[in-house]
Order: C-alpha cells, then sequence, then structure tokens
C-alpha cells in the first residue's frame, strides 16, 4: 500500500468546485460560539460538495481568521449566507422547497440511521450552539430532529464532528444509490 501523492488524488481548484454540481443539502449554523467549529464545517462542506452553508445569529463568518484556520480555502469554495435568525434562513429554505432537520436530542427525535428520507429530495440540517444546542424555538419550525445515536457516557458531540458524521450518512446515501443505479 502507498500513500497517494497530491496529484494522483484529482482535487479540484476552487472555481472547478464553485462550478460543480452540489449535493442538495444546505447546513444551517445556528448561533455557533467557535469560528473553529464554523472553518471545520467548511471544510467538511466541501468535501461533500454541500449546495451551502447558511450562517445565522452570531456564529462567526468568512472572512475570519479562525475560520480560515480550519477551513484552508473550503471558505472560499462553498457558497454561504448569513441570516439575522435561523428562522429567516429556514423561511428561505422552505421557498426553495427544503425539507428542514434539527440535530438535537428531542422527545421522538429520529435516530440518524433510521432517518426516512428520499436522496433526491432536499434537505438541511440545523446545527446549534456548543451549549445551548439548537434553540427550542427553532425546532419548533423544522420538520423533525435527528439524533446521533451514542453509547458512551457523554450524550453530546462537537458541532464540526455532528456536522461530519450526518453529512456522510446522508452523502454515503446518495453515492450508494447512484452505485445501485449503475450497476
Amino acid at each position: 500500500m502507498r500513500k497517494l501523492s497530491m496529484e494522483e488524488l484529482g482535487r479540484k481548484s476552487v472555481d472547478e468546485v464553485k462550478a460543480s454540481a452540489k449535493i442538495p443539502i444546505i447546513v444551517v449554523l445556528e448561533n455557533i460560539r467557535s469560528a473553529y467549529n464554523v472553518g471545520s464545517v467548511f471544510r467538511t462542506s466541501d468535501a461533500f460538495l454541500v449546495e451551502a452553508i447558511y450562517i445565522t445569529g452570531y456564529s462567526a463568518k468568512p472572512p475570519h481568521k479562525e475560520i480560515k484556520k480550519t477551513a484552508l480555502g473550503a471558505e472560499d469554495s462553498v457558497s454561504w449566507t448569513h441570516f439575522a435568525s435561523a428562522a429567516e434562513a429556514i423561511a428561505n429554505l422552505r421557498e426553495k422547497k427544503y425539507k428542514v432537520y434539527a440535530i438535537e436530542q428531542v422527545e421522538k427525535s429520529t435516530h440518524l440511521h433510521d432517518l426516512a428520507w428520499e436522496t433526491h429530495e432536499p434537505i438541511a440540517i440545523v446545527l446549534g450552539n456548543e451549549v445551548t444546542g439548537v434553540d427550542q424555538t427553532t425546532i419548533g419550525l423544522c420538520d423533525g430532529c435527528i439524533e446521533i445515536p451514542q453509547l458512551g457516557m457523554k450524550h453530546s458531540l462537537n458541532i464540526a464532528t455532528a456536522a461530519g458524521v450526518v453529512l456522510w450518512e446522508l452523502v454515503s446515501r446518495i453515492l450508494k444509490k447512484e452505485t445501485d443505479v449503475n450497476r
């Protein structure tokens, strides 16, 4: 086994990523305290060709030194918009016919692996503040809540980690369906 070189990986340029067909997923960041977490979500969103990031409330937005440090250029390749509130972002998503799910532990939440979602349907995920999570008012505006099952002592994940877990689950379903169709 040999590690692949950067040339062998066939990485896209910023312009190529911007021109690429996107996965119909929008990530909504609600009042994220850490600009490092915002930057990390940019980097993950770039990796999965996510359509956009909606930054809401007091979450840091580009240009920002700490975002740049963790995004490693993804803040330039991923489309983003700032909204004063998550409610405004969700209203925009509703106009675009997106299903909206908060990533939160609530009564009657749906475990991520049990989510009934057709991969051709546009979907948005809302990730909340590192301490308080997704605001209850915002939860009320969503189609439902997705919970990442956790088996250990801790009952929460860093929002950047949660974003990676959820985005990978959604994108892997799309990739699997494309593979199944091409067989």
